[in-house]
């Protein structure tokens, strides 16, 4: 048995306000025609930022970490102003730690990787803005454990050898596109609402994901 200790996670907004400012500069003033009320369809990658949130009570020591994000999206029309816009997405989540085993310190490391399938309604203001809000179904695909015990590295892969564990979550999602012709410049800012696990213990802390996730994408 190993014990975490755990600090709140520090909110994430003010990278998703950087991003937003960044992309509201003068290098970015060129856009594209108005595809508003157009059936699109396209490819995105990307990064997320994640970390984890309310570990009910528990004491271990989280901090955020990078993974891959990527898939695919699908625009629809209801009308100029308003869309609905599925994705699917493989996205890898999870968390930064570092505790003691048996008196010896030790880095902890997760990635848990997730097919996410957001559901998103999309306000559209202007041809180059979107503003997209919704609810998110996550699906763990597979888990990675990796620890470092002095300077030695040991990795595990897991598909879900421990039964306890939820393999499917629900989420919030919410965030911006930008448009530039075909390209689309993303921000999105998730939290989970389930937690990864009924009752956490010292082998397997009880959380819930949260994540910021920025991506280019190819809009046909």
């Amino acid at each position: 048995m190993f014990l975490l200790k755990l600090k709140s996670a520090p909110t994430k907004v003010a990278l998703l306000t950087a991003f937003i400012a960044l992309m509201g500069s003068p290098v970015f003033a060129q856009i594209s025609d108005d595809a508003r009320g157009e059936v699109t369809f396209g490819l995105k990658a990307g990064v997320n930022y994640a970390n984890v949130w309310n570990s009910s009570g528990q004491e271990f020591t989280a901090d955020p970490k990078f993974g891959f994000a990527g898939g695919l999206f699908l625009g629809i029309p209801i009308t100029q102003l308003l869309a609905i816009q599925p994705e699917i997405l493989i996205s890898q989540k999870g968390y930064k730690g570092e505790g003691l085993l048996l008196g010896t310190p030790y880095q902890f490391a997760k990635t848990a990787t997730y097919v996410d399938v957001p559901l998103f309604l999309v306000l559209q203001p202007s041809k180059s803005l979107s503003i997209v809000v919704g609810p998110q179904y996550s699906y763990l695909l597979q888990e990675k454990y990796e620890w470092t015990v002095n300077d030695n590295t040991t990795a595990h892969e897991s598909e879900f050898a421990k039964d306890d564990l939820r393999k499917s979550l629900f989420g919030f999602v919410f965030g911006l596109d930008l448009n530039f012709n075909h390209l689309v410049l993303s921000g999105r800012a998730g939290w989970d609402f389930l937690a990864n696990h009924e009752d956490g213990t010292s082998n397997t802390p009880q959380y819930k994901n949260q994540w910021l996730q920025f991506t280019l994408g190819y809009r046909i």
